[in-house]
């Protein structure tokens, strides 16, 4: 199918040819028709799928029409909740992209940053709003933002909002949506908070589904490499003597671990940059820009600042640590292998990791490539056989002591909105 199938106006066309795009993805095939039929949508997709273009699309083109009906009204029309402001800054790119012959405006907000430039563009009057929940409230508060005249509502990435601990400013936003709207839900996951979330939101909705789990890894060449956890830092470096390595995002699990990777690749004469939430949002801009422009050759991110990020042709992920939730293994290699381009995947893996290693094992159906031919490959003792993995004796809850030790730091307080 190509886009001209879907009913698209000649504006929005124009703006696609022009970005080189001719075929929509799945997820925008089955989504544009349902969201231009007005109905409310429920779509279970990752990102990389092609899931902003799938919402931002059909809203420009809503919105086009209506403003030839209804000239001169410059009252929020959309709005779309995203959970960090990477991903909002993203949506806000692919409006300005896909809408720059509609004429629809947009603005940003996010925290982090002073509002007045935020404030000012508001003032001017914008059909679309894509906020992150805290600056929203915030703005709302100040009487900055009404959203008494919205039509269209998206909320994205819905399970990172729970994750993150965003849900109830989430609801409290949602209280102050007119009644009669149209809702777009997306999540990578549904949890059973989610779904029922998604009930109170949705009326009647249509539901798409994409790219289930095994379809997402089979396209990304995946290594493992058991080593040491002293030697990790020896063998990232190790491997980044291989030139065919253009750019890499490699992943820890805490922020203070991103900052000294980062550091220890610099003392190594690799360029390298940190991403994590305690850096200031123009920090982390700039290392992003600066990473896709393939100034900074590795990016470090951890995984809730890494979400959203879409590089193109982003050839390499690296686990440094494998993450002690399996599902967070898929999103991270998913942030290669997009759009049907090939993608690798390598992880490193010490004794301590081998539980999580199981855990991502039964999750993608698959056991993963063992690379020894490295210099500080790592003979796995016979209780911890990398094919019968065999986890510390568990206590009563049931799990292994190793996975218990890593999730009392993941799971912790939740966060605040403070985004």
């Amino acid at each position: 199918m190509l886009f001209e199938q879907l009913n698209l106006i000649e504006p929005i066309l124009k703006a696609l040819k022009t970005e080189g795009y001719t075929q929509p993805t799945p997820i925008q095939e089955q989504a544009i028709p349902i969201i231009l039929d007005r109905k409310d949508l429920l779509g279970c997709a990752q990102t990389g799928t092609g899931k902003t273009a799938a919402f931002a699309i059909p809203i420009l083109q809503i919105l086009y029409n209506e403003k030839n009906k209804i000239p001169g009204n410059r009252a929020i029309k959309s709005l779309i909740l995203t959970p960090t402001r990477e991903l909002a800054i993203q949506i806000g790119e692919s409006f300005t992209a896909y809408g720059k012959h509609t004429g629809i405006r947009h603005t940003v907000i996010f925290g982090g940053v002073s509002q007045k430039a935020q404030t000012d563009a508001l003032r001017m009057g914008v059909d679309v709003l894509i906020a992150t929940p805290g600056r929203l409230l915030d703005l709302m508060n100040q009487k900055f933002v009404h959203l008494h005249q919205i039509s269209l509502f998206v909320l994205d990435e819905a399970d990172r909002m729970l994750d993150m601990g965003f849900i109830h400013d989430v609801k409290k936003v949602i209280s102050k949506l007119p009644t009669r709207r149209q809702s777009l839900f997306f999540s990578a996951t549904m949890p059973p908070e989610i779904s029922k979330l998604a009930d109170t939101i949705l009326v009647n909705p249509e539901k798409v589904a994409v790219t289930p789990v095994s379809s997402t890894v089979d396209v990304i060449e995946q290594s493992i490499y058991f080593v040491d956890k002293k030697d990790k830092k020896s063998l990232l470096v190790h491997l980044l003597q291989d030139k065919a390595i253009v750019t890499a995002l490699v992943f820890t699990r805490t922020k203070h671990g991103a900052d000294k990777v980062s550091k220890d690749l610099l003392k190594a004469g690799i360029k390298a940059e940190a991403i994590h939430g305690n850096k200031s949002q123009n920090a982390r801009q700039r290392a992003l820009t600066n990473f896709k422009s393939k100034e900074t050759r590795v990016l470090v991110a951890t995984d809730i600042a890494a979400r959203g990020i879409d590089v193109e042709e982003l050839s390499h992920v690296i686990n440094f640590e494998l993450p002690n939730v399996p599902e967070t293994y898929v999103h991270r290699i998913g942030r290669t292998g997009r759009a049907g381009l090939s993608g690798v995947a390598l992880s490193f893996c010490d004794d301590e990791e081998i539980a999580f290693l199981k855990d991502i094992h039964k999750l993608i159906s698959k056991n993963i490539k063992v690379v020894e031919d490295h210099p500080y490959h790592m003979v796995m003792p016979e209780k911890a056989a990398y094919r019968d993995v065999k986890s510390k004796p568990a206590n009563r809850t049931g799990q292994s002591r190793p996975f218990q030790r890593a999730e009392r730091k993941w799971i912790g307080k939740p966060r605040t909105s403070h985004n």
